[in-house]
C-alpha cells in the first residue's frame, strides 16, 4: 500500500506540532482579535476570519497525526496548505490591503516562517518515512 505509509515518530511529532501551535494561534486570532487590533496594526475581521479558518484545519492535521498510517495525500495536501498559508501571509504585507505596523509585520513573518518550517519538517519527515518502509 504506497498511497498509506505507517506514522513515523517524526511525522507525528510534525504534524502534532502543527496541529498544536496552529490551534493555539486560532484561539489567540479569535479571542485576542480586538486586543490584537491595537498592538499590530491588523484588521480585527481579517485575525478572526484567518483563526475560523484555522480551525477545521487544527482538527484535520490532528486526526492524521493521531492515526497508526497517514493516506500519502493527506500528508501532501497539509504540507500544500502550510505553503499556500506561507506565501499568502507573505504576499498579504505587499498587497496594500492591510497597513500593520511593525509588530505586525513581525507578527505575520514570525508565523508564515513557522507555518513554512512545519511543511518543511513534515516534507521530510513523509520522505524518510516512505523511503523506509520501501526498503
Amino acid at each position: 500500500m504506497a498511497n498509506v505509509v505507517p506514522m513515523s515518530r517524526p511525522l507525528r511529532l510534525a504534524l502534532l506540532a502543527d496541529a498544536t501551535a496552529s490551534g493555539a494561534t486560532a484561539v489567540l486570532l479569535i479571542a485576542g482579535a480586538r486586543l490584537l487590533e491595537d498592538w499590530l496594526g491588523l484588521p480585527v475581521a481579517l485575525m478572526r476570519e484567518a483563526g475560523l479558518v484555522l480551525v477545521p484545519f487544527v482538527v484535520v492535521v490532528a486526526f492524521i497525526g493521531s492515526r497508526p498510517a497517514a493516506p500519502v495525500s493527506a500528508v501532501n495536501a497539509i504540507i500544500g496548505i502550510n505553503a499556500a498559508w506561507t506565501v499568502a501571509s507573505s504576499l498579504l504585507l505587499f498587497s496594500g490591503w492591510v497597513a500593520p505596523n511593525l509588530l505586525g509585520i513581525a507578527f505575520v513573518l514570525a508565523q508564515a516562517f513557522a507555518v513554512g518550517a512545519f511543511g518543511v519538517v513534515q516534507y521530510v519527515s513523509l520522505r524518510h518515512t516512505r523511503s523506509a518502509a520501501t526498503a
